[in-house]
């Protein structure tokens, strides 16, 4: 693999395992929906710790975690929409849309219950946002391609989540949704053979819904998202 050899080749890499496991407990146990912080407060502050290659590394494994873990979630909650009913549900990482059209009420939004703790509107936002300010050193750390997948896979869970009315549309929400298109935007840009942009983005794209975006204590709608006109903005490139 291209990066692979980019990796093993290069001196400038040193990175430190050790420090990246300390990291990542860090940011797992200080942070959260336990936390009295507000969640734009703590992703900045996560963000700030992961500023180097070993955050690098750490930010690209937990978008990762994140995507394996809805994932596994997804394929559970499927299994057992079968055992109940008998119906089956095809559960395909690369396109979750067809699942939510055919039994989105059956299902439970998976990014709210990880396994490993991870919240979506903080430890996940803050690792996207680490991922795309440092894009051009993924080659340095990591598979790019690989984790450009993870990335549009979340992506698609979350804009899912906004369309179909299980997640509330608040500005923790919209600031995953635009971290994840501005992120993918980036680390599409430092590659250098993109893959093409797989079926939900470019379903998405096509349309211009705009979304109103509330404040998270109370009613109040304090803006709006259009997630197709931002992935045009950022994707298309």
């Amino acid at each position: 693999m291209r990066w692979f050899r980019q990796l093993l080749g290069s001196k400038r890499v040193q990175l430190d395992p050790g420090r990246q496991q300390a990291l990542l407990r860090d940011v797992r146990h200080r942070y959260g929906a336990g936390s009295p912080v507000r969640f734009p407060e703590q992703v900045e502050a996560i963000t700030r710790m992961l500023d180097d290659d070993d955050g690098l590394v750490v930010a690209a494994r937990m978008v990762s975690e994140a995507a394996d873990e809805a994932h596994a979630d997804l394929q559970a909650q499927a299994h057992d929409v079968y055992r109940h009913t008998g119906r089956r549900l095809l559960v395909h990482r690369r396109n979750y849309r067809p699942l939510w059209k055919e039994a989105g009420p059956a299902l439970r939004w998976p990014l709210f219950a990880l396994p490993s703790g991870l919240h979506p509107y903080v430890q996940v936002t803050a690792a996207v946002a680490a991922v795309g300010s440092r894009a051009p050193r993924l080659g340095q750390v990591t598979d790019p391609d690989l984790l450009l997948a993870r990335v549009f896979e979340v992506l698609d869970l979350t804009v899912i989540g906004l369309e179909y009315g299980q997640v509330r549309v608040d500005t923790d929400a919209a600031a995953l949704a635009d971290r994840l298109i501005s992120t993918a935007g980036q680390v599409l840009a430092a590659i250098d053979d993109p893959p093409r942009l797989p079926p939900p983005v470019r379903e998405v794209m096509r349309r211009n819904n705009t979304l109103d975006v509330h404040d998270p204590a109370g009613p109040r709608v304090v803006g709006g998202i259009n997630p197709g006109a931002r992935m045009r903005e950022c994707l298309l490139v």
